[in-house]
């Protein structure tokens, strides 16, 4: 299958003092597969990410979307680009408009996009899509639990209509309980929406639950990169290695992961 995006000998450095943030990082992904970047924190992994949205320009390599550099896109590219890939921190309250209700957070993304200011079909279709009732739309980001927020930071990203949802550490700001109910929603968006997500985060476990790829990521390296459920039973490198023996107890994993 054609990558949608191809990641080709990728390096970065803030400074010229600074070691590389990035050190020569290629990847690829198909779209329909999933994607999960893990690593410590100063691994490198949420460069990446940022390079990926072109946000961060590399210093050196290329990141192409669909055939087309990241880097080097003019605004009309640019404006679709950022149709077809949308964002998802890591605090969904940090993330929110404060002075927004709901559905203007929701459907703010298409505003912008077709210029029109009647969404309230969509907002609805996207609230039932993250299981979110219909009367929260008319409510604010501290009338919402953590988990509501990052469900409502979901359908934001999902009301253009992506191809691919990059996801920072999606659940960390989340308690135990929330976070396997917004896992079990990404797992759900993944195979019935057709949305790519690529999830950033510290954590294999998670990732092990959302991507059946993995990459691994130690100081601005890949170290290792191929099946989660590979990495998982038997990894090549010690950093990875590592990472196994940190993950904290998770209920048993119910589905082969988002493919």
């Amino acid at each position: 299958m054609t990558a949608l995006y191809e990641i080709d000998g990728v390096s970065h450095r803030y400074s010229r003092r600074s070691r590389p943030a990035l050190d020569d990082v290629s990847l690829s992904l198909t779209k329909g597969s999933g994607l999960g970047i893990v690593g410590e924190s100063g691994s490198g992994k949420t460069t990446l990410a940022m390079s990926m949205l072109g946000f961060v320009r590399p210093s050196a390599g290329e990141i192409r979307f669909d055939g087309r550099s990241v880097a080097s896109m003019n605004r009309r590219a640019q404006r679709d680009f950022r149709r077809r890939v949308q964002l998802v921190l890591q605090d969904p309250y940090a993330s929110l408009n404060p002075r927004m209700r709901v559905e203007d957070l929701i459907s703010e993304p298409l505003r912008i996009a077709t210029g029109k200011r009647d969404h309230a079909a969509r907002v609805h279709e996207l609230l039932a899509a993250v299981e979110l009732p219909a009367e929260l739309s008319v409510r604010r980001p501290h009338e919402l639990s953590g988990g509501q927020r990052q469900r409502v930071a979901i359908a934001r990203a999902l009301a253009p209509r992506p191809e691919v949802v990059i996801a920072d550490e999606p659940v960390s700001a989340l308690d135990v309980s929330v976070r396997r109910s917004v896992l079990a929603l990404l797992r759900r968006l993944a195979e019935h929406e057709g949305v790519t997500f690529v999830v950033i985060s510290h954590d294999l476990g998670i990732i092990d639950r959302l991507c059946a790829e993995a990459a691994v990521m130690h100081e601005g390296r890949l170290v290792e990169h191929g099946p989660t459920s590979r990495l998982l039973s038997a990894p090549e490198h010690p950093y990875t290695s590592e990472l196994i023996s940190s993950i904290p107890a998770l209920p048993p994993r119910r589905t082969a992961g988002i493919r």
